[in-house]
Parts: structure tokens; C-alpha cells; sequence
């Protein structure tokens, strides 16, 4: 999800998956997939940086799943471990500099 700002202020949180469209006419309008509309503060670059980030973030956290804690002993699924995060020894980096 990518958080945006209404015209009124109010931050929310909007599943990117479900975005139709987004037009800048000149207020940004996101359009889902089922039709419903939000006009935001945030120009149409910044939402589409918004969805990139949000996207890059989710594979880098399927990159970090220890894949092989999937299956036990006798071949049984169970869910995976998440490893730290890629992008927290990059902050740890900036906060030391």
C-alpha cells in the first residue's frame, strides 16, 4: 500500500494494485479498477515514484525469504523466515556517516 494525501488533508492508504489509471487534470485523479476515484495532493510523479518504491520494496522482501526453510524434514510447506531487510544496512550506513 502507498499513503497519499486527500485535498482535505487526510492521509490514507491506497492498495497500488488496484490503480486503473492516473490522470493530472491539472488535481491528480487515481481511478481503481472498479471505478471509484480519489483526487490527492500528490503530483502524478510522485505517485508513480510512490508505486515504484512500493513494488521495488515488496521484491526486495521476497528476495530476503529464506526459501529453504520452506519445506521441513518430510517434505511438509510451513511458511518461510524473512531475513533483515536490504535496504536497513543502508540505513544503519546513513545514520553512522
Amino acid at each position: 500500500m502507498i499513503t497519499l494525501t486527500r485535498l482535505s488533508g487526510t492521509v490514507f492508504a491506497l492498495n497500488c494494485d488496484l490503480i486503473e489509471r492516473v490522470d493530472a487534470t491539472p488535481d491528480t485523479v487515481i481511478t481503481l479498477v472498479d471505478g471509484k476515484k480519489y483526487v490527492v495532493t500528490e503530483s502524478l510523479e510522485e505517485v508513480l515514484r510512490e508505486v515504484r518504491v512500493h513494488r521495488g520494496e515488496v521484491l526486495a522482501l521476497s528476495t530476503a525469504i529464506d526459501v529453504a526453510a520452506w519445506h521441513t524434514d518430510h517434505g511438509e510447506s510451513k511458511l518461510g523466515t524473512v531475513s533483515e531487510h536490504p535496504t536497513a544496512r543502508l540505513a544503519a550506513i546513513e545514520t553512522e556517516s
